[in-house]
């Protein structure tokens, strides 16, 4: 007897129970249903592509209307690899907001491999963060360098390591003044920077930082000339710089493939 007495009991607390919660859940079902709705996007972080496009990725199936499911599935669910963008970072401000944060690679430069038919760009430390057949705009492109491949997260090999050193401290200095160049072409142990119409001769890696600071003070100044700007002798004991008109070094479409010795002759010096 007291036994049925208990299992009435828990019929009848259960006849109680179980409405209030299946009431709950279709109360919590109709707020995710109706309220966690997208309205509002933002982006941050991102230069590479626009805020349209890293929206169009991050919400990218069927469900992606729910900030709540967006909210999570980026918790929980690798996402699909975005070339140059190390990370997507969502959050969510409001039911109706989400943000999203960008972490890009941090490209300086690329060049062309041969082998892969495709650029291996890399970042300040040397190492190859991407290899695309795409060309990112305002992104230095490297002329002059033979390289056999290149393997993704691991270091540029090349056989002459100094002239990496350079490379990697001049596209810095660049990007620093803000002074992007259509081609870095590099010419045995000398670089040579081409800004259409105007070309300026580094030379070796010396003195970088003061070569890069004076260019960038002249180099306003030869608006609608044609000509090379020569910075090659430059040091602290011959501060002689010159600007040579309607001087011009072709660089050559496809110089990645060329010899050393045919490199080398398109050095004007």
């Amino acid at each position: 007897m007291r036994r049925k007495r208990k299992q009435e009991k828990t019929r009848r607390m259960l006849t109680v129970i179980l409405p209030v919660i299946l009431l709950v859940v279709a109360l919590g079902a109709i707020m995710v249903w109706k309220v966690f709705v997208v309205k509002e996007v933002d982006v941050t972080g991102n230069e590479i592509y626009s805020d349209e496009q890293i929206e169009t990725w991050a919400l990218n199936d069927e469900h992606s209307w729910n900030t709540l499911y967006v909210f999570l599935k980026n918790k929980f669910q690798k996402p699909e690899p975005i070339p140059f963008v190390d990370s997507l970072n969502i959050s969510m401000k409001s039911p109706q907001h989400i943000q999203i944060n960008v972490t890009e690679k941090g490209v300086l430069g690329y060049l062309y491999v041969p082998s892969l038919g495709a650029n291996a760009y890399f970042d300040k430390e040397g190492f190859v963060v991407e290899i695309s057949t795409d060309v990112l705009p305002d992104t230095m492109k490297i002329n002059g360098l033979s390289i056999e491949t290149a393997v993704l997260y691991e270091k540029l090999n090349l056989d002459n390591e100094a002239i990496l050193r350079t490379l990697l401290s001049l596209t810095q200095l660049l990007k620093k003044y803000g002074r992007i160049p259509e081609v870095i072409y590099v010419q045995g142990e000398n670089i040579l920077l081409s800004y259409g119409e105007i070309q300026v001769q580094v030379g070796t890696g010396s003195f970088l930082n003061e070569k890069v600071l004076r260019m960038d003070q002249i180099i306003t100044q030869l608006e609608g000339k044609t000509g090379t700007l020569h910075l090659e002798t430059w040091n602290k004991s011959n501060t002689d710089i010159y600007f040579k008109q309607n001087e011009l070094t072709e660089i050559p479409d496809d110089v990645q493939t060329l010899p050393a010795s045919e490199e080398e002759a398109g050095d004007t010096g």
